[in-house]
Formats: C-alpha cells, structure tokens, sequence
C-alpha cells in the first residue's frame, strides 16, 4: 500500500524542530508583553468576502492563492491567507474598539503558491495590530518593537529596514493615472504580468522582479512627488523619531506591499541571507479598513513575520540567541522489568517535587549498555540507575554523565538527600 504523505507545501514540524519554534515564540511574546500588547486568537477559517473586500480584488492573494471552498449551506469559506483582515472583523464584533488596542496573534496561514525554501502553502506568521492611534509616534514605536525583536532574537545585524510613503486615497489615485500612462507608452517592454496588472492594479507593478521591468521603472514617476503636506510631514516627523533611537532606515521608492487596504507608512524588514525570500517581517498603516468592514472610522496599523524565515536566520546561528534545552535533566535506567514500579514511583514522587525536573523514563527494559547510550544520545545530565541493590536498600545511584561521577542516595521517607545532592 502507497503511503499517505503530507499535502505539497505543508510540513510537519518534527520534534528536533518544535523546542527552537517554541523557544523563538516566547522570546517574541516576553517582547510584545513589554510593550503592553495583548493577544488575540482568530479562527482559521473565515468567510471569503471578508478577503475579497479587505485584501482586494485584483491582488495575487484573491486572484490566484487562497484556499476557498462552499460549506454545508453553500457559503464560500477561506482558510485565512493573512491575519489583519481577521483581526479586524474580530475587534468589530467583539466591540473592542472603544478604547485604544495593542493586539498580537500567530499561527498557521494558507496560500496556494509554488512551494520554495522559506516559502510554504501552510505557513507561521506571527502578527500585530495596533487600533486607534493617528499620530506618527505610533509608527515609530511599532518598528522600535520590530528592532527589539531582532536584538532579543541575535539578528539585528541580518535585517535592515525598509521604508516608504504611499499617501492617501487621493495621493494614490493621482500617483496610479501618472503611472498608467507612463507604462502604457512602454507597454512592448513589460512582461505579461506587469501588462495584466496595468489595467487592474498598477501600483503591483512597481513590485516586479523583472529585471526589465525594473530597468524602466528607474524613469517612472515618483511617488514622493505626489505626497500631501501631511504625508510629507508624517515621513519627516517618523524619520527623526526613529533616528533619535539610532534605527538605520533605507528609503524603498518602489515598496508599495501586495494588499490594497495600506495608506501612508509602509514598511519592510529583509535579509540579505534569504535568497529570493528576503522579506523577513511587513506592514504598514491601514486606516480605512476598520469602516470598510463595516466598524467605525478608526486609525490602524499593523505588521507581519513569517517564522519559517525567522526559523532560516536563527538556524543558520545554531539558535546561538534561544536559550534553553529539550534534553530531559535525568534518564532513568533500569536494570530489570520487575524494578520498573519501583522506579515509576521514584519518577512521580520527584516531578512533585522539582516540577521543572525534566525526566525519561525508559519504559522498555533492554540491557544496561544499551540504556546508558540512549542517556548520551538523549543529551541528559545524570543517569538515575535502579538495580535491585538500589531497590533494596530504597535507594538510587545518580551518575553525572558529564563527568562520570557518582553517588548513591537513600530516598525512603523523603528526597531531600536527593534533592541537595543535586542542587551541589
């Protein structure tokens, strides 16, 4: 019989794996928890028109990616491709918005493209969003929060910062018409996909990986030249606030992000480790999209983090920067099937009292030889060692399996020999 493998693009985070994901997301949570942001958990699964009124419908995400598929009732459903449109809907139908929000959330998100190194069909994301605040200083403390992540996680020196402006509806709908008739009197030079774009999302096109593409944009008009006052005023304050807190800031004429509900900030974090998938962390301001979703006229912004890449950078780092272990601190060995209730009791007694003790308990008696490479292999400090004189004298010998010193210790009534023993 064939075996069943995991659907293309989708991988199983073994447990070689999961110690490190669970350590980078705690070190991410302690950073958001610092700056009083709170979190939120979405369903992974929400009505389609949410995305197609929120994302737009003319970029790749709705066109060519998501997972959608009819319900029971014949309602279209989508597996979430991203985590703002969600969180939105959420805040406005759990009435959160009445005061100012700080929300972070993670977990799995789903787009069906073509599966490469850092780039998956389900994938991590680990997201923010931030609700009721107008002003600039919001902008800069979000990518000041951005900047703590990198140092906490031993990679501020392999991300760098990636900023633009792309104004309001009006800046934007002006900038688009320039645009379209520059392009349009080079049509023979864009690829295929730039030409679709033309007529349904023209502002995409300054995202092309094309290099010829790329080449005529370099005489494109600019956006900078069709910023408001107010625009131009919001990227000088945010420049000067970001670097009075020394954070290096590259000006990306052509960032403009892949969804339609940004205004004004747009940023990204990229590595230059990635290859081709150097986007490590995006996001921008969003102000119109809380009433375009039917809650009220409210300031937003947010950003995402794709943790597979984070996962790329650390791993390349030998997770240098995430301390902690999941080898057990002791590996019971057991000499024989009947002293197996002896050292069960052992094991139990000793997680009660030093729960943060992390025990193995070899459950399948082989020989003594056999047992003592699983403790190195398993990587544990001390082998706890039961045979029938330990077990008749209520005792156990704790050999340091680092320096390969021994003691034996009587555990009748109580631990606390053992328990000192290991503390010294």
């Amino acid at each position: 019989m064939k075996t069943i493998q995991a659907v293309r693009g989708m991988h199983d985070i073994t447990p070689d794996q999961s110690g490190h994901w669970s350590r980078l997301e705690q070190a991410v949570a302690e950073v958001f928890s610092s700056y009083a942001y709170r979190e939120i958990r979405m369903p992974l699964v929400e009505s389609t028109r949410l995305f197609h009124r929120s994302i737009g419908e003319v970029t790749d995400i709705v066109e060519k990616e998501m997972y959608t598929f009819p319900d029971r009732n014949d309602e279209s459903l989508a597996l979430r491709p991203e985590g703002t449109a969600g969180c939105v809907r959420a805040v406005i139908e759990n009435g959160l918005l009445n005061t100012p929000q700080k929300l972070w959330y993670g977990g799995p998100m789903f787009r069906y493209e073509k599966p490469q190194k850092g780039r998956y069909r389900q994938f991590h994301q680990i997201g923010a969003e931030v609700f009721g605040y107008p002003d600039v200083e919001v902008e800069a403390e979000m990518l000041l929060l951005n900047q703590r992540f990198w140092t906490r996680l031993g990679l501020d020196k392999n991300v760098s910062l990636q900023l633009n402006n792309i104004g309001d509806s009006e800046t934007r709908a002006n900038y688009k018409a320039a645009l379209v008739d520059y392009l349009s009197a080079h049509k023979e030079s864009l690829d295929a996909d730039s030409l679709r774009r033309l007529d349904l999302n023209p502002m995409r096109i300054l995202d092309s990986k094309n290099r010829d593409t790329q080449k005529l944009l370099n005489d494109a008009p600019q956006m900078a030249g069709f910023l408001s006052e107010a625009s131009l005023q919001r990227v000088e304050q945010l420049n000067a606030l970001l670097q009075n807190q020394g954070v290096k800031v590259e000006h990306n004429p052509r960032l403009v992000r892949g969804l339609d509900y940004y205004n004004d900030t747009v940023f990204e974090w990229v590595s230059n480790d990635l290859g081709a998938q150097g986007t490590v962390c995006g996001g921008g301001r969003y102000d119109g999209l809380v009433e375009q979703l039917g809650g009220k006229s409210i300031p937003a912004i947010g950003f995402a983090m794709g943790v597979e890449r984070l996962y790329l950078l650390l791993e390349a780092q030998a997770f240098a920067a995430l301390k902690g272990s999941d080898a057990p601190d002791a590996y019971f060995i057991v000499a024989a099937d009947p002293l197996q209730s002896f050292a069960f009791d052992l094991a139990e007694r000793l997680r009660n009292a030093k729960p943060q003790f992390k025990i193995m308990h070899n459950l399948a008696t082989t020989s003594m030889k056999s047992q003592f490479k699983k403790a190195d292999k398993s990587g544990a400090r001390y082998a706890f060692v039961i045979g029938e004189d330990e077990v008749a004298n209520a005792s156990v010998t704790v050999k340091d399996l680092q320096n390969g010193e021994q003691a034996q210790y009587a555990i009748g009534d109580s631990l606390d020999n053992l328990l000192a023993g290991l503390k010294s």
